[in-house]
């Protein structure tokens, strides 16, 4: 049996939430969205191409911190409720399924706007569906911010930035991820062009 060297980041804080209810024994394939699909932080046995079906990925969460300020709020990732998101569904083995959710709920769940949820995964390659662990907003969280237009997205990731550095930034990196990994996702290509053209913003840098 392979042992996995786990790298956790003990210095994130711990989330009192119950794990999901598992079969002994079977491994957990996990969906990502944003990033972790190019940043799982966990030992995985794979990452395949994959479809989400009954959420989309949409600039539904405030941003105070990281992208933003409580002054000048910015916008990043969630999973929002309908429609489907192409995305990546990592394979996590059995044996450290339990540091491995632990690890992302410290990751995820840090305000608990993102919630966990057992969701099914079209696996694109074999066709295979499964249900698989990802996280999605939580409409009734303060910081849910669904509902903008691409106009009103464009506008507040623009202007907003954080510790973490420029709104844009993100949205820069993560359209330049998205299209490595030929994923069209329309509307944050749609803001991106939008900022571009209003603002003088470079796509690129």
């Amino acid at each position: 049996m392979r042992n996995y060297d786990l790298v956790l980041e003990p210095d994130l804080p711990p989330v009192d939430y119950p794990l999901p209810d598992l079969p002994d024994g079977e491994d957990l394939w996990i969906f990502g969205y944003g990033s972790l699909m190019w940043r799982p932080g966990f030992e995985h046995k794979g990452i395949v191409d994959a479809q989400l079906f009954g959420y989309h990925r949409a600039f539904c969460v405030t941003s105070v911190v990281h992208r933003g300020t409580a002054e000048n709020p910015g916008l990043v990732l969630g999973l929002d409720r309908g429609g489907s998101c192409r995305g990546k569904a990592i394979c996590c083995p059995a044996e450290i399924r339990e540091p491995v959710i632990d690890y992302l709920y410290r990751r995820e769940m840090v305000t608990s706007v993102y919630v966990p949820k057992m969701a099914q995964i079209k696996l694109l390659q074999s066709g295979e569906r499964v249900t698989g662990l990802t996280f999605i907003a939580d409409p009734n969280h303060q910081q849910y911010a669904a509902g903008h237009s691409i106009e009103e997205a464009a506008n507040i990731i623009a202007k907003a930035s954080g510790r973490g550095g420029p709104n844009v930034d993100y949205l820069r990196s993560t359209l330049e991820h998205l299209d490595e990994f030929g994923i069209k996702d329309g509307p944050l290509h749609a803001i991106m062009q939008t900022i571009t053209k209003r603002y003088k913003f470079s796509a690129e840098n």
